[in-house]
């Protein structure tokens, strides 16, 4: 199974279902194809829209009454710049035992690991004790409108479930004596992607004396949002995250102090920028204006502009919240901007001690000889959250060799030169295959 499931990744990979958030992109029906042809199986196919593909399997399991998993990868990817890259970012090339290219780490390695590890169950050699379900999804990317999120709220006869497995992979920490850790993502940060909107009267830029410009509102509002601090909240996932990372116990204490985590956060920067990145996103509501645009020609005066401020936040805080700090950072601008709701979806969180929590622990401990779980919760969106809502405990794990580290893994995600080993995929198709057993008592 180890070459068959990096074989599936590469395949996976370049098959470019690349999704920059438009109906027309995605192109998952590629990656349906490949996975159909990989299992064996013809499986449900739902489409939304034309090439936005998901596939679904679900087997009904012995036992009416035992408790059932979804696995749910999806299968597109975000766009990609080529320069950035050493190597074709769609040839999937393996160089000594690291396989390059977009979707590597997110989360193309953890589809491939899934379908390989749900292939015996699929195919009728193993029969689950409850329902699986396989579940490879488009448009994860851009919110979900063309995956999961049609999909639950249409057919959750299909994709229901009591437990899910789904992104993200994480690899190991160190705990206090370097004992090892292995993450499992139990809940996520919010959603709520908004767009700011600012109007002027249009004139000759050549005179642009006390003229109603759009851009110089919108200029203001968004360096206001820049400059103002960001909301600070100490969540109790945080403070059990912290406690067993092999850091000074002074940190430790100051990075769950809401008075003395920015300081706590620089000092962790000067060796480790790319954890204090990640630190301080899961204890601030975090606000990034990532685009803007204005105006309609270079010497006319702006008449309309619209900035897009991807706001994530922690457990507790609404768009209420979201809207008032806005409104504050935004300063003489707050009269002459509107703000516009594009996403708003809140945290969520799973509860531990519980089948799924244990059969986790159960496959960590046949493959790495200890039961070390260590819950996170992530900076990003998954899917997860659509299951979540309806009552659904949801997770999400991997094992790694030791040639990424969690920082590293960080700054990959969506970055240039994605990758994983081909060692961790093959790992984590065997931590799946481990965990399937024990969940089902097969």
């Amino acid at each position: 199974m180890s070459s068959e499931v990096v074989e599936l990744l590469q395949a996976l990979i370049r098959n470019r279902c690349v999704n920059d958030g438009s109906v027309e992109s995605g192109h998952e029906h590629r990656s349906v194809a490949t996975l159909t042809e990989f299992l064996g199986v013809e499986g449900e196919v739902f489409e939304p829209a034309p090439g936005r593909q998901s596939l679904i399997y679900r087997i009904e399991g012995s036992d009416p009454d035992a408790p059932s998993l979804a696995l749910v990868p999806h299968t597109d990817v975000v766009p990609v710049d080529p320069s950035g890259w050493s190597r074709d970012p769609f040839a999937a090339e393996v160089v000594d035992g690291i396989v390059y290219g977009r979707g590597a780490l997110d989360m193309l390695n953890v589809t491939a690991a899934m379908a390989a590890a749900a292939k015996p169950y699929l195919n009728g050699e193993i029969t689950p004790r409850g329902d699986l379900v396989l579940a490879a999804v488009a448009d994860e990317e851009a919110g979900g409108r063309h995956g999961a999120a049609a999909l639950v709220e249409q057919r959750w006869d299909l994709v229901g479930a009591d437990y899910l497995l789904t992104e993200v992979a994480y690899p190991a920490l160190a705990a206090g004596g370097g004992e090892p850790m292995i993450p499992v993502s139990i809940g996520e940060k919010g959603a709520f992607w908004s767009a700011l909107r600012s109007s002027g009267t249009p004139g000759h830029g050549s005179t642009p004396y006390r003229a109603d410009n759009a851009l110089e509102k919108m200029a203001t509002a968004v360096h206001g949002i820049f400059e103002t601090p960001s909301p600070v909240a100490i969540i109790e996932e945080w403070e059990s995250f912290v406690t067993v990372l092999d850091l000074p116990q002074e940190l430790k204490a100051d990075l769950t102090d809401p008075d003395r985590v920015d300081e706590a956060i620089e000092t962790l920067a000067v060796e480790d920028p790319l954890f204090a990145r990640y630190a301080h996103a899961l204890t601030h509501m975090t606000v990034s204006p990532n685009m803007l645009d204005a105006g309609m020609k270079a010497n006319v005066i702006a008449d309309r502009a619209r900035a897009d401020v991807d706001i994530r936040t922690l457990p507790g805080m609404d768009r209420h919240f979201v809207d008032s700090h806005l409104q504050k950072a935004m300063g003489a601008a707050r009269d002459q901007v509107e703000i516009e709701p594009f996403m708003d979806m809140e945290a969520t969180i799973s509860p531990m001690g519980n089948p799924l929590w244990e059969a986790i622990a159960d496959g960590v401990e046949d493959l790495e000889g200890h039961r070390n779980l260590l819950p996170t919760l992530m900076t990003v969106g998954t899917d997860a959250r659509f299951w979540r809502a309806r009552g659904t405990v949801g997770y999400g794990v991997g094992l790694y060799d030791d040639r990424m580290g969690f920082s590293e893994m960080l700054a990959l995600f969506h970055g240039h030169d994605e990758r994983v080993s081909a060692t961790a995929v093959e790992r984590t198709a065997q931590l799946y295959e481990r965990v399937l057993h024990h969940f089902h008592g097969s």
